[in-house]
């Protein structure tokens, strides 16, 4: 068993739409959990739609079809009615279907992953930013879903869609986290580990998803068309944002051609307090020239804006461990180790790994 159960580093304050999202997804369930004891009435006029739809799905025999018929239960016919089936997709569904769940299981486990993932994500975006990505993404992996599943009248539910999503965004822009995992393979190895983010959600994708859909044709009951088009979905958001700093109209930056031109200018425009225009000369050096000698100083050029006047410290983490990893002079390092010591009295958690 390989259970991720925290991360780092962690913004400061409360993401609240993170905890909001979750107390839906709790609430929700439980308001509906009696209807998973009580018995579908045969009178419903759904009873009959759900029975036809699983013995086609699944191809019953007559004796199959009798049982199912005696333990569907009700909250079979809400997720019926109200979970997303790719024959009849309707809008109302995509949003409805993402806060009901198939279990107690189902749900723990969707809201372990939005504790983990959400609160990064949704500072870098900000409270609307992030519940319009979380439900954009959401929708958007229906349409993963939808395409893997075609023509299916069996309803898919779950949190998972929108929250792979969440993860697509983390992948693209938290590469240098941590991520506690604990390792539970009894008797031979059992221990808490800090691992690179990307090898823990790449780990999720592959072989919770990729792996499991190719070997089971998509027949196995878990919606891999939608993990796999939410995560896709984040990956393009985040990058469609990242972009739009890149491509800001400032006119000097698109004069700029040379690393140490957008250098110089973002330094020049740090000093001069524009601090969102400035890393944005900053990454644009980074975008443009993976190996050039000034991308350390570039590095540290972003980590100050978002340490400072842009309040993102988490975004300024990235930055400082991509000065380390440039291999930038003693005097970055020196001020790498220095922004590191502020960050960490800045951020709920960091890393063991590079705690001094």
């Amino acid at each position: 068993m390989f259970l991720p159960i925290g991360d780092s580093p962690n913004p400061p304050g409360r993401p609240w739409v993170t905890f909001g999202l979750i107390a839906v997804n709790v609430l929700v369930y439980l308001a509906l959990l009696p209807q998973s004891f009580r018995p579908a009435s045969p009178d419903d006029p759904t009873f009959g739609e759900y029975l036809e739809a699983v013995a086609e799905e699944r191809h019953l025999s007559l004796p199959e079809l009798r049982q199912l018929a005696g333990e569907v239960s009700a909250y079979d016919l809400v997720v019926f009615r109200h979970g997303f089936r790719p024959a009849s997709p309707a809008p109302a569904d995509v949003l409805t279907s993402m806060f009901l769940h198939g279990g107690l299981m189902h749900l723990v486990g969707n809201m372990l992953f939005l504790w983990i993932y959400g609160d990064n994500v949704e500072h870098r975006l900000g409270r609307l930013g992030f519940l319009a990505a979380y439900v954009g993404t959401g929708a958007l992996a229906s349409v993963g879903d939808g395409l893997l599943r075609f023509g299916s009248s069996i309803p898919s539910v779950g949190a998972s869609g929108a929250i792979s999503g969440v993860l697509g965004m983390y992948f693209l822009w938290f590469p240098r986290n941590r991520v506690r995992v604990w390792v539970f393979l009894f008797p031979l190895f059992v221990d808490l580990l800090e691992l690179p983010s990307r090898v823990v959600i790449g780990f999720f994708l592959v072989v919770d998803n990729l792996l499991p859909l190719v070997l089971t044709a998509g027949e196995s009951g878990v919606s891999y068309g939608a993990h796999i088009g939410g995560f896709a979905a984040g990956v393009g958001v985040a990058t469609l944002v990242s972009r739009a700093l890149l491509l800001r109209p400032e006119p000097e930056l698109r004069e700029c051609r040379t690393a140490r031109d957008k250098l110089d200018l973002g330094l020049a425009l740090e000093s001069q307090g524009h601090p969102r225009a400035a890393l944005a000369a900053f990454q644009r050096l980074l975008a443009d020239h993976p190996r050039d000698p000034a991308r350390a100083a570039a590095h540290m050029g972003a980590a100050r804006v978002l340490m400072g006047p842009l309040a993102s410290p988490t975004a300024a983490y990235q930055h400082i461990h991509g000065a380390i990893e440039e291999s930038g002079s003693a005097a970055e390092l020196a001020e790498a180790q220095a922004l590191y010591d502020e960050l960490s009295g800045r951020v709920r958690s960091v890393p063991r790994r590079y705690r001094s």
